[in-house]
C-alpha cells in the first residue's frame, strides 16, 4: 500500500487493525511467562529477533529497496538507531518486564499517559499543534485510566518501574517514528525491517548476557513465532505504513485504545475482572480517544 492511495481513514483502520494484535500479544505473553516460563527479556529477543529476519528477507528480496537501503545517509541512520534503540530494545524489554511482575492493565494502565506526553513533546519537535479538544480528550484518557484502576493495582515496584521505563521509551520512539516516516521517501518496510534489527540485537545481547540460553518447549515457540510473524513483522510495518498519514498525538489516541482492548482480554483470558468504577473508566478512557481523534487531529500549522 503506497503512501499516495492511503487515505487517512484506511490510516486509521490500519492502525487500530495493529493495535488489537498488539493487545492480544499481552495475553500470549502472559502464557509464554506464566505457562511456559519464559524469562522476560529473552522472550523479547526471540520475538523480535526472530520478525526481523523475516522482514529483512523482504528488503533484501527487492532491489528497489536495498537501493534504499544505501541510499540512506548518516542522519537517516542515527534516526533509525534510535527508533530501534528506543521502540524495540527499551519499549518492549520494559513491557515484558512489566508483564511478567504485575498484572497486564496495571502495565497497560501507565502506557495509557502516552498521548499526554506526545501532546508536549510533538508540540515542540514536530510543530503539531493539539486542538483544544484534543488536549481535553488526552486528559480524560489519563483520568479514565486512573478511576480504571483505582482500586488494588496488583503493582509491584519492580512492574511499575519498567511500565515508566517502557512510558518514556514510547514517548519517544512515537514521535521519533512519526518524524522518520514524515520525512523520510523510504519504505516503511525498510524503516521498521532497519530499526526492528538495531532493536532487537541489543535486545539478543540483554537477555542472554542476563539470562542465559533458555530451554524452549514446542509450545511456547509457537506462541514465539505467532508473536514474531503476525503481530511484530506484519503489525509494525502496518504501524509504520499509518504514520505517514496520521499525526504524533493521534497515532498514541489510537494506541491508547490496547487500554480497552487489553482490559476486555484480560478480564476474558486473564481472570483481571473489572467493577461497575471501572466500566466508568473504560466510558471516560473512550471519550476522550474519541475526541484526540476529532477532524483536525493531523493538522500542522499552515496546513
Amino acid at each position: 500500500m503506497s503512501n499516495g492511495s492511503l487515505t487517512h481513514r484506511r490510516a486509521r483502520a490500519c492502525a487500530l487493525v495493529v493495535t488489537f494484535l498488539w493487545s492480544s500479544s499481552w495475553v500470549l505473553i502472559r502464557w509464554g511467562l506464566d505457562d511456559e516460563a519464559l524469562e522476560p527479556i529473552t522472550f523479547a529477543a526471540l520475538r523480535y529477533g526472530l520478525a526481523f529476519v523475516a522482514l529483512m528477507v523482504l528488503v533484501l528480496g527487492r532491489s528497489t529497496y536495498r537501493d534504499q537501503v544505501r541510499s540512506l545517509d548518516r542522519v537517516a541512520w542515527r534516526d533509525i538507531g534510535l527508533l530501534g534503540l528506543f521502540f524495540y530494545t527499551v519499549t518492549q524489554g520494559a513491557q515484558f518486564i512489566a508483564i511478567d511482575h504485575q498484572p497486564a492493565a496495571t502495565s497497560s494502565l501507565v502506557l495509557s499517559l502516552t498521548p499526554l506526553l506526545v501532546a508536549a513533546t510533538a508540540t515542540r519537535s514536530l510543530s503539531e499543534i493539539p486542538h483544544r479538544h484534543q488536549i481535553i480528550g488526552a486528559v480524560l484518557v489519563a483520568l479514565g485510566a486512573w478511576s480504571y484502576f483505582s482500586g488494588d493495582l496488583g503493582a509491584t515496584a519492580i512492574g511499575m518501574t519498567a511500565a515508566l521505563v517502557g512510558l518514556g521509551g514510547n514517548t519517544v520512539s512515537t514521535v521519533l517514528g512519526r518524524r522518520l516516516n514524515k520525512e523520510t521517501a523510504v519504505s516503511s518496510l525498510v524503516i521498521t525491517g532497519l530499526s526492528m534489527a538495531i532493536g532487537s540485537l541489543f535486545l539478543v545481547a540483554l537477555g542472554i548476557g542476563l539470562e542465559g540460553v533458555p530451554e524452549i518447549s514446542a509450545a511456547a515457540w509457537s506462541i514465539i513465532l505467532w508473536l514474531a510473524a503476525v503481530n511484530t513483522a506484519f503489525a509494525f510495518t502496518l504501524w509504520n505504513v499509518s504514520l505517514r498519514r496520521l499525526s504524533a498525538l493521534e497515532s498514541a489516541g489510537i494506541n491508547n485504545t490496547m487500554l480497552i482492548q487489553i482490559a476486555i482480554l484480560a478480564w476474558a483470558f486473564l481472570d483481571e475482572s473489572p467493577g461497575v468504577k471501572e466500566w466508568i473508566g473504560i466510558g471516560a478512557v473512550s471519550l476522550g480517544i474519541f475526541l484526540t481523534q476529532a477532524p483536525g487531529s493531523d493538522r500542522a500549522p499552515g496546513k
